[in-house]
This record gives structure tokens, C-alpha cells and sequence, in this order.
């Protein structure tokens, strides 16, 4: 039987309003274009596509939130346009959306996980199997009676992939529900998924961006622009490099790596498997005769501006709670020592819930230290008290454990951009976003230096100053929002710029669009940039240094190499490996040591380096095995 059935399937936004691609440039209406689909039930469909290019209009379609301007959708075999049968779509299609603060209707996880099967009628003995079982699957059951508003991005995902697990829907819709998660979190749900999927005929539709997750799906399409533009295997799409790009897709890492080294000259077989890459590389060394002594790697990026404290952050013994003195009370820091240099390209890793948003949020004194309170006084110490220890917290030079400290000035000098940024903007225009900070904090420059510094950021972002700057930030695409949030944050320029997650959601190139934006704005002016990210590929290519956190605490800072090269951090905090670190710990087990900074371009580097397949050979000598 038909799950799900579009025919000639047409949607268009209200007002046929002109929607820009989220991050490369103009492009036609965001719509769904003539749609034909077909997903039969038990089927497993994984939806591919750069932002804007109509996925999640898909997902909406659907369950019947939306409804289209022509055309026909059944699901399950009942007709979604019919508004008495919207009550039976939506009990039989669970979604999970991108943001799970859209979904989130209670203030306790339990009572909020269990909201769907109450409204469909589920007896009360069954609702509370159905809890257990959903928390269980999401890695949440100790939060079982949490406030839902304190847990951190990727609890509160868990929490909406699990109100929709409760209902053991016979179609199941992740709209990129595992972004926030780690590695770890992502990879239980989708066992989770993938269990429904094979032993209880559960229909799937995941929509993402994670090529190692549509690996998962029987079968795998591509949109762009409101159309299908590719389907087939999951394995066959994603190796078709030309065509990938063409709808702003890349090749996934595996590939990536491959094909480089195909590149320089290595004759090896494309693969996604980092057993069967290590295996061919490891035939071809040994084939060179050449030895397993391992070549040294460069040191990355130095580091600058080392003068007077300014793009430094030092910590020590930073603690934090919520709900202090309540029955809910978190703790959130336990003991935070963390030193990072000014210049670096810092990355804040660790597992959901390990604080580090919590951390981040006390760099620009989001969150206060109690002694930096106007209503703080020194209590004495009681006799034969223990001491406790006093808490550091030096930011580019300020002394945010003291209250006569300038904050304006500080968080004029340490910029954050949160979460999910898009949530920053407010005003009428963009303009008058970008602009907010530099009225605020640099309150003596005049109109026209404000307006030179507004083009100025929206430029660098990539934005047009003149297609943009009058509209309101709320018309624009996702990417888009993302973009302007952030350029309202560089406006003032500061010397500290701190992104959480900051892309997350984005598709792969939109990614890399990111990063080169933040690199270059690292080379420009600002002295130290530092990301939160569950993504430990972002992490290794991008970075000089990282810090693990890990119930509160750091459980390890080093260089990326340091802290990836044996997997002793990453497995303690539940994380993943960069691709290519799990490529150098393949190798090692086969005989082959290689020395690089894991990033994709130094290891392909060394193997090319080792196998004799330098550069001349990528100029196009080839090798000779």
C-alpha cells in the first residue's frame, strides 16, 4: 500500500512573495513545483537538498499543515484536503521539526511527552509504557520530571523526537531533527528510527543533511527549487560529485577523501567505508615499499595579538547552577578550568547537556558570577570554615568576578551569536538590526559612519547592503536571518566573537560558507574566535585548539590532533571521531603510522607524500602501483 502519494503537487507562500536561497543568492519562489511522489509504507526515504529548496514544505504537505494551491496528497490512502480527515493524518504521521521549541507544549518532559497520546485518546496505563519507552530511546529518562525550559538545544530535541516516538506513528517525519544532537544522541535516535523502521513497518521520511544518515534510507532523493532532481540508492546519489554541486550539495567526507587522493595520483576505489579506504591505502604504501615512519605535520595557524591580556579568556574554578535552592536544581558547571590564547580558533565540544552553552553564555556576562552582582557582599568566614576556592574569569583583559567592572565595555569587545541566531533579530528592518549594537555601543559615531559600518558588515557576510537593508529580517530565508544575526554581532567589531552551533541546520556548502566567513573574519580583525559544535569534522579542519566538556567539567583541551588521534577523550564523553582520525587509527591497526593534523587536506598530503604521489604526480604523472 501508498504511505504517502503527491500528484502534480503545487504550493507557493501566501502572496507570492520572492523568497532569496538561504546562502547563494537569488533564487525563484520557495515552493513545492509540480511534485510527483510515491513512498510505499515500511519504506525508509531520505530527502536531500541545500536550504530553501523545499524539503520541509514537503514535511508540512504531508501531515496536512499546509495545504496545496493545486494538486493532489493521500496518506495511507485518505485524501489530506478534506478537513474532516486531518484529525486521522495527523494521528497516523508524526513529524519532528528542526526546532524543538516549535513543539514543545508543556513546562515537565513527562507531561509533554505525553501529550500526543492523550489527545488521540490512549489509555492512561499505555501512556505511561509509551513514556518509558520514548525517553528510554532518546537517552532521557533521568529527565523524565525536568522543566522543559531549562534543558539545553539538544535535550529539548530529544525530548520532541520522543513525543513523536510515544505515538508510534505509522509514518514518521524527521525534518532535521538530529542537528543539535551529538554524535552519540544522533546515533540513538536513528537506532531507534531504523529498529521502528524494520520491525514494525514504521514509514520513515528523514530529511537531512548528514550524508552518513541518508546511507541509513532505502532510497534517497534530491530537491531543489520545489523539484525532485534526483533519485535513487542513497550510495549511488551521493557519488555523483557534478551533479551534487550543481544543487549546492557535496560529496561526503569519504568521497571527499578519496577522490583527492584519486587526484594525486593514487589509484584507489571510491568508498564510504573507513575500513575499505584504510585497507586500499594501506596495499598501496606497502606496495611503494616504502616505510611506516610517520612524517611530522606543521603546526597550524600561530597565534597573535598577544599583547595585554586582549582576546584571552582565562577560568578557573567556574561553577554554575540553575534553580539554585529548588528541587529543580541543575548543575550546569562543576569546576570549569579553561585557558584559551588569544588568537586562536577555539572549539567547545562535548555531549548534550555538558555545559557548554552554560559556559559560552558567562564569557560576555550573559550570565552573571554571583561577586559581579551589585547586590553581592563578601561573606566572612566562619572559624575552622574550609576555604573554598574563589572563581576566576578574565576575558579579553575585563575582571568579570568583580561588580565594578565595565560590562558595556565588555560585551562591546566579546560578541555572541547564539544558537540559533535567527531568534536575535527584532527590528523593523535589517538595517535597523545591524544598526542596534552600534547604537548602543558606540553611541559617538555619527549617521553616516553607522551607515558605512552597517554596509560594511552585511558585505561581509555576504549580503547586499542595498537589496537588504530596508526589508524586514522576518522576509528572508532561514540562512538568510542567520547571516544578518550574525552581522549585527560583527558590526561593533569585537575582539572576542563566540558562535553556539552556529551551523547547525545549514546544508553542506552552506556550512563551508560559514566557516570561510568566520575564518576570514579571524584573519581580518577579530583576535580569538571560539564555536560550540557537535561536529567533530568542523572541529578538526577549522581549529587551533578545543575543550571537552563533560558533565559540567573539561575534561581534556589540546590541539585537535591531541584530542582525536586515539579516541580516549572522545569515547569518555560519548563523542564521535573526525573521519579522518578514524582513517589514521585504521591505518595504525594495519601497520601504517601517519603523522598529520587531521585535517583532509595534510592527510591526503602525507599519504600522497608516502606513496611516492607528490606533487608532480597531481600535476598529472600519475602512479604506477
Amino acid at each position: 500500500m501508498e504511505a504517502i502519494k503527491f500528484e502534480k503537487v503545487y504550493f507557493s507562500y501566501e502572496d507570492g512573495e520572492e523568497t532569496d536561497d538561504e546562502l547563494f543568492g537569488n533564487r525563484p519562489t520557495f515552493s513545492l513545483d509540480g511534485i510527483d511522489l510515491t513512498v510505499q509504507e515500511g519504506e525508509f526515504v531520505a530527502v536531500l537538498g541545500h536550504n530553501g529548496s523545499g524539503k520541509s514544505t514537503l514535511a508540512r504537505l504531508t501531515n496536512g499543515l499546509l495545504e496545496p494551491q493545486s494538486g493532489k496528497i493521500t496518506v495511507l490512502g485518505i485524501d489530506t484536503g478534506a478537513d474532516k480527515n486531518i484529525f486521522e493524518v495527523r494521528k497516523n504521521v508524526g513529524i519532528v521539526f528542526q526546532n524543538p521549541d516549535n513543539q514543545t507544549v508543556a513546562s515537565i518532559v513527562e507531561d509533554d511527552v505525553a501529550f500526543g497520546p492523550e489527545n488521540i485518546g490512549m489509555p492512561r496505563k499505555e501512556i505511561g509504557e509509551r513514556i518509558d519507552f520514548a525517553l528510554n530511546a532518546v537517552g532521557m529518562q533521568e529527565y523524565r520530571y525536568a522543566t522543559t525550559t531549562r534543558l539545553s538545544g539538544g535535550q529539548k530535541q530529544r525530548i520532541a523526537i520522543a513525543g513523536v516516538l510515544a505515538l508510534k506513528p505509522k509514518i514518521m517525519i524527521l525534518d532535521e531533527s538530529t542537528a543539535m544532537l551529538d554524535p552519540r544522541g544522533r546515533k540513538e535516535v536513528l537506532d531507534v528510527v531504523c529498529k521502528l523502521n524494520k520491525e514494525e513497518g514504521i514509514t520513515v521520511l528523514l530529511i537531512t543533511h548528514f550524508p552518513e544518515e541518508a546511507m541509513l534510507a532505502d532510497r534517497a532523493l534530491v530537491m531543489d527549487h520545489g523539484k525532485i532532481v534526483m533519485e535513487g540508492e542513497p550510495q549511488e546519489i551521493l557519488a555523483r560529485e557534478a551533479e551534487l554541486e550543481k544543487y549546492s550539495l557535496t560529496l561526503p567526507r569519504s568521497l571527499k577523501i578519496c577522490r583527492a587522493l584519486q587526484n594525486g595520483g593514487l589509484d584507489i576505489a571510491d568508498s564510504y567505508s573507513v575500513e575499505e579506504i584504510a585497507e586500499s591505502i594501506a596495499e598501496k604504501v606497502k606496495k611503494t615499499g616504502a616505510g611506516t615512519q610517520p612524517t611530522t605535520s606543521e603546526n597550524r595557524e600561530e597565534l597573535r595579538w598577544c599583547e595585554d591580556g586582549r582576546g584571552e579568556i582565562v577560568c578557573e574554578n567556574l561553577s554554575y547552577t540553575y534553580n539554585e535552592k529548588s528541587a529543580f536544581a541543575t548543575h550546569a558547571l562543576c569546576g570549569v578550568d579553561l585557558h584559551i590564547p588569544t588568537g586562536a580558533f577555539y572549539g567547545i565540544i562535548g555531549h548534550t547537556g555538558s555545559g557548554k552553552s552554560t559556559f559560552v553564555q558567562h564569557l560576555n556576562a550573559l550570565i552573571k558570577l554571583p561577586t559581579a552582582e551589585k547586590k553581592y557582599k563578601e561573606k566572612k568566614n566562619k572559624k575552622n570554615a574550609s576555604t573554598v576556592a574563589s572563581t576566576v574569569l578574565k576575558v579579553n583583559g575585563y575582571d568579570l568576578s568583580d561588580k565594578k567592572t565595565d560590562f558595556l565595555a565588555l560585551r562591546r569587545s566579546v560578541g555572541m551569536v547564539f544558537q540559533y541566531p535567527e531568534y536575535q533579530l527584532f527590528a523593523e528592518s535589517v538595517y535597523e538590526d545591524v544598526a542596534f549594537g552600534l547604537k548602543n555601543f558606540r553611541k559617538e559615531m555619527t549617521e553616516a559612519e553607522v551607515t558605512d559600518a552597517v554596509r560594511e558588515a552585511l558585505e561581509t557576510v555576504g549580503l547586499s547592503y542595498e537589496e537588504v537593508k530596508n526589508r524586514s529580517p522576518f522576509e528572508l530565508s532561514g540562512g538568510q536571518r542567520r547571516r544578518v544575526a550574525i552581522a549585527g554581532v560583527i558590526v561593533t567589531k569585537p575582539e572576542i566573537l563566540v558562535l553556539d552551533e552556529p551551523a547547525a541546520g545549514l546544508d553542506p556548502l552552506g556550512k563551508e560558507d560559514v566557516m570561510k566567513l568566520l575564518h576570514k573574519i579571524h584573519a581580518d580583525w577579530c583576535k580569538t574566535v571560539i564555536i560550540v559544535s557537535h561536529d567533530m569534522d568542523e572541529i578538526s579542519e577549522n581549529c587551533t585548539g578545543a575543550a571537552i566538556f563533560s558533565e559540567g567539567k573539561v575534561l581534556a583541551a589540546r590541539s585537535p590532533k591531541e584530542l582525536f588521534q586515539d579516541g580516549e577523550y572522545t569515547q569518555k564523553a560519548g563523542l564521535d571521531l573526525p573521519f579522518t582520525a578514524k582513517l589514521v587509527n585504521a591505518l595504525k591497526n594495519r601497520g601504517v603510522e601517519i603523522d598529520c593534523d587531521l585535517t583532509t587536506a595534510d592527510f591526503v598530503a602525507k599519504i600522497l607524500a608516502i606513496c611516492g604521489n607528490g606533487a608532480d604526480s597531481a600535476k598529472g604523472g600519475g602512479y604506477d602501483a
